[in-house]
């Protein structure tokens, strides 16, 4: 199975390149963050055409929103809110094999690294903290098989940032957030499933900003998008990888797929 998580930043603007990265990557099943639609406005007859006529969408009027669609039906889907915001950051599918398949869209957090400061970057804060209090309710829960994939908003590695050094005070490598977002994954045992098969000494990025002149040359980028598995799925593993081809699409996302390959059985 192929799973591949995707900001794409606007479904109906961007479908074309969802297509394109379809024929490319050959999912079987996709996660996509920041669709910017309600959910009737979400191109299901598109993608049903592609091949991908089971979908759970979690679509919000001109914000957030998350869907995953699949090529084999889903045995359940579910939708959680954080912080008392109903802002279509979640939602859950249920493989045929029972794993639980989780798209993520955690917030930016606007641009001063204060709380006080700045709401946006305080709400960043609470989502991760309940997030992680959420995985850590889960923890009893023996032999979990579950995916977590999505637009963390955060690079915790130093090689996950184009300086380490220079993004220290910018948000998504703080360290006040890469110690929340490193509280999320031991919350469950986390296992990052991009890092298991590209070494953490590698810089590797899935996201490019749009005001970069150009962008591959300054190559100034930050791995924002993440799949993770728990404990139990590790031995699955077959491959995974960023397709930084993406960026250099007509009209793309700042962010580009990543994927993972894995055996269920």
């Amino acid at each position: 199975m192929r799973i591949v998580s995707w900001n794409i930043n606007s479904v109906r603007l961007r479908l074309p390149l969802v297509l394109q990265m379809i024929e490319t990557l050959q999912p079987d099943v996709v996660c996509l963050q920041e669709i910017k639609c309600q959910n009737a406005e979400f191109p299901a007859t598109a993608l049903e055409k592609a091949g991908f006529p089971h979908q759970a969408v979690n679509g919000i009027k001109g914000l957030h929103g998350v869907a995953t669609v699949a090529r084999k039906p889903f045995a359940g889907t579910d939708v959680k809110s954080f912080c008392g915001k109903e802002d279509g950051r979640h939602v859950m599918t249920r493989l045929a094999d029972g794993t639980e398949l989780h798209n993520l869209y955690i917030p930016s957090g606007g641009d001063v690294p204060d709380p006080v400061a700045n709401d946006k970057f305080r709400h960043k804060l609470d989502f991760v903290a309940e997030l992680a209090g959420y995985w850590g309710g889960r923890k009893p829960e023996q032999g979990l098989k579950a995916i977590s994939v999505g637009d963390f908003n955060i690079a915790p590695l130093e090689t996950d940032v184009w300086s380490h050094k220079q993004m220290l005070k910018v948000i998504s490598h703080t360290p006040v957030e890469v110690d929340g977002l490193n509280g999320v994954q031991q919350a469950l045992c986390w296992h990052d499933a991009v890092r298991h098969f590209i070494p953490a000494e590698r810089k590797l990025y899935s996201w490019w900003s749009y005001r970069a002149r150009d962008w591959a040359a300054s190559d100034r980028g930050r791995r924002l998008d993440h799949i993770w598995v728990t404990q139990p799925l590790k031995a699955s593993l077959k491959a995974a990888g960023i397709h930084r081809e993406a960026r250099g699409w007509e009209k793309p996302s700042d962010h580009v797929p990543v994927w993972l390959d894995l055996d269920l059985g």
